[in-house]
């Protein structure tokens, strides 16, 4: 578990890189602008990092629980290095298909008239909008390419979680326990992200005046939660937050008096 969670956590650092400090110095500045080569750069890493290292990380460390849980005498032959490794390859060539996909159905669009974004980075649905060109084709690829797979694979994570529960039912009280501490901080995350995914992406090749809201939900809050989510759930990071705020605590009492 810790393995994937160092690389979501690497992923989640590098996602919110692309959005995160233009997006301040947008709202210092008063006037905002990115120029084309910068735009493109933000779409692709954006996705690349974020729509799919870290969806498809989350969707491995859905099957790595299920080993936990349902094989934990099969788990260190089923989950050996060689196998965690090519997992997370495999994660980094989907996600770099999937953006540069997206990143050639932009390149090749021509844009005209003000070329003003309502949004708040370079996003495909708003870089759609500004097309000169008939868009309805390459919209509904990102509809199918994002939003549907999107909601496949949150169909799939949920499915694998119901199958955990069915297979922990027979266990003992602690066991089940357990295994519901061990999946809850993941299940939150996905519900978390998944959900404002699925609705930003799953509709045609429009946008909203909320996807503003949903994005920064997404790409900064979302991401911010995760190690939040997933140290708080965690025995021994609780154990150790307890003992430094106890030793805190005890060296201003000292101080104090």
């Amino acid at each position: 578990m810790y393995f994937f969670l160092n690389y979501l956590a690497l992923s989640d650092l590098f996602y919110t890189s692309t959005v995160t400090p233009k997006l301040m110095t947008d709202l210092l500045m008063e006037k905002k602008a990115i120029s084309y080569k910068n735009c493109m750069t933000q779409l692709f890493t954006a996705h690349f990092f974020g729509g799919e290292i870290e969806v498809l990380i989350l969707t491995r460390m859905a099957y790595d629980h299920y080993v936990a849980i349902c094989k934990p005498l099969h788990y260190a032959i089923i989950m050996n290095r060689q196998r965690r490794h090519s997992i997370l390859i495999a994660s980094c060539a989907e996600g770099l298909l999937h953006s540069l996909c997206l990143f050639l159905l932009e390149i090749v669009l021509s844009f005209c008239g003000t070329n003003e974004i309502d949004h708040c980075f370079c996003d495909v649905y708003p870089l759609l909008k500004l097309a000169c060109t008939d868009t309805h084709k390459i919209g509904f690829f990102v509809t199918a390419n994002s939003g549907l797979m999107g909601l496949v694979l949150f169909v799939v994570l949920m499915a694998s979680y119901i199958l955990i529960l069915y297979n922990v039912h027979t266990y003992s009280a602690e066991s089940c326990h357990k295994a519901l501490s061990t999946c809850s901080s993941h299940i939150t995350v996905i519900i978390l992200f998944f959900a404002l995914v699925i609705f930003v992406y799953i509709r045609p090749a429009t946008t909203l005046p909320e996807d503003k809201v949903f994005m920064l939900f997404y790409t900064i809050i979302v991401p911010m939660l995760n190690p939040l989510i997933y140290t708080l759930r965690n025995m021994e990071m609780k154990i150790f937050i307890r003992r430094v705020w106890c030793n805190k605590t005890f060296w201003e009492g000292r101080l104090m008096t």
